[in-house]
């Protein structure tokens, strides 16, 4: 229902019809375009928050437009009605012009029958002769049928929640009591169960003396508004707690990796005194997502026994978890390597330790001795590419001996090789991360074309610059790691 006039307030003039039909031509068509945005963001994951969050904005701006078209139409209606030739003419023109922009056939811009999202109503309470006036749609929004009368100020908070009757009385007492206007919500508990939220807006008439004689209010039913901001509240909520989860725990798994590889970088020699000495230099080269922290390692430990190890593996997964597994086992090799346990037996221990872990997965692994009083190489590998040897130019990947991923099976034997190096050969230990996705394909062949430059090398730490600058700049989809060791005379 229309407003009554405050005694010091001017009308104003209604809005011309033709703008209004204007703005409900330009809300359709603006509805239409944003179904189509929704229809791009179908949640096909249910526990991504990022789309849901997605969906539930496009359902939040659906349900606004679907509000403003419902105030625009009823607004059109509460206007002087045209004269027949006018309206014919406009709503044909209307009728066609959708048409032709949305390519859709022109939508029906009146409320939905049975809907209360958008809809609004109205109602006086007079003070003098304790008459209570609502409009249709407010009977409506309460689910109360027009026969069964108004509510007045008394009855009303009997519909609303415990919680809420406190803040209707307050509203009341300022508009009535103190002459303000008025605005809050509250929630309703209608006959058939269905509980509504309703934003109320409000505002004392006044008599010729300036005193209240009425209060005049809006009442408009934003349960389904409000659903949409809590659902994208929450999924906001979710991405920004799953985000700094992944943040938290992608800082985590790089202070461990820090914590756990060798703390040597650069350049190192083993044994740092006497001949047949190694010139060893290694490097971590990260994924082209630095938040993939995965479980690779690589290590060189001189023995007691005077012998080198060097290591290298990848176990599958990333973050926190793989980086923790690889510490555990990283930490069992080093132990069972200085024991003395020779490369073969250590990788069934290893391979019975994930095996019986608590968390399981798979892994590769390659494990090298050297003895550098004879040159000789004992080795043993876990599904791991074998070892490049490079020597006077060219470079082969050395014959690998039996062995399958760490945690594939169980009670598995794990060979081992031998082979003599010289002095000068340069030995390559790298994980598969290195060559996979790179544009020269999988494999060791990109590696083994650096074999004229790694001849030309006077370092470890010079070839170690050669692979970076070939294979650092490459996108990879995991992490990885190369380590190359060049046997002094």
């Amino acid at each position: 229902m229309p407003s009554p006039l405050s005694a010091d307030r001017p009308a104003q003039e209604p809005p011309e019809r033709e703008a209004v039909d204007a703005l409900i031509s330009r809300t359709l068509r603006l509805r239409g375009d944003m179904d189509a945005v929704r229809r791009d963001t179908v949640v096909i994951d249910e526990e991504d928050p990022q789309l849901r969050w997605r969906r539930a904005l496009c359902d939040l701006a659906v349900h606004h437009l679907d509000d403003l078209g419902t105030h625009l139409g009823q607004l059109r209606e509460g206007l002087p009605p045209r004269s027949p030739e006018r309206a014919e003419g406009a709503s044909a023109r209307e009728g066609a012009q959708d048409a032709a922009e949305t390519g859709a056939p022109r939508r029906d811009d009146r409320p939905r029958p049975g809907s209360l999202i958008g809809r609004v109503g109205s109602a006086e309470w007079n003070l003098l002769t304790d008459g209570v006036s609502w409009s249709e749609e407010l009977f409506q929004i309460f689910g109360r049928p027009p026969e069964a009368g108004p509510l007045s100020l008394d009855e009303l908070p009997s519909m609303l929640l415990a919680e809420d009757q406190p803040l209707l009385t307050a509203l009341v007492t300022d508009c009535l009591v103190d002459g303000k206007p008025i605005e809050g919500e509250f929630r309703i508990l209608r006959a058939d169960g269905r509980m509504r939220t309703l934003h109320m807006m409000g505002e004392p008439v006044l008599d010729p003396d300036g005193c209240t004689a009425s209060m005049w209010a809006v009442l408009r039913d934003v349960s389904e508004l409000r659903r949409s901001q809590q659902a994208v509240r929450r999924n906001h909520d979710s991405l920004r707690h799953r985000e700094h989860r992944a943040r938290t725990e992608h800082r985590l798994a790089v202070e461990l990796q820090e914590a756990v590889l060798p703390p040597w970088r650069g350049s190192l020699r083993l044994p740092s005194q006497g001949p047949g000495a190694l010139d060893i230099a290694a490097h971590y080269l990260p994924s082209e997502s630095s938040s993939h922290i995965g479980g690779v390692w690589y290590d060189a430990l001189e023995m007691p026994d005077g012998r080198t190890l060097l290591t290298v593996g990848d176990l599958t997964g990333h973050g926190i978890q793989a980086t923790s597994a690889m510490a555990i086992l990283l930490g069992a090799l080093r132990g069972m390597a200085v024991a003395g346990i020779e490369p073969g037996v250590l990788m069934g221990h290893l391979n019975q330790l994930l095996e019986t872990s608590v968390q399981p997965a798979l892994g590769s692994a390659l494990c090298c001795r050297l003895d550098p009083a004879t040159g000789t190489l004992a080795w043993a590998q876990a599904g791991h590419p074998a070892p490049l040897l490079f020597r006077d130019g060219e470079g082969r990947p050395l014959p690998a001996p039996d062995g399958v991923l760490l945690g594939a099976a169980s009670g598995v034997a794990y060979e081992q090789d031998e082979v003599h190096l010289l002095p000068g050969d340069v030995l390559v230990l790298y994980t598969d991360g290195l060559n996979r996705h790179c544009d020269r394909g999988a494999g060791p062949d990109a590696l083994l074309a650096l074999a004229p430059r790694f001849a030309q090398a006077r370092s470890a730490q010079e070839c170690l610059r050669t692979v970076v600058a070939e294979f650092g700049d490459r996108e990879r989809l995991d992490d990885a790691c190369v380590l190359i060791a060049r046997l002094g005379a």
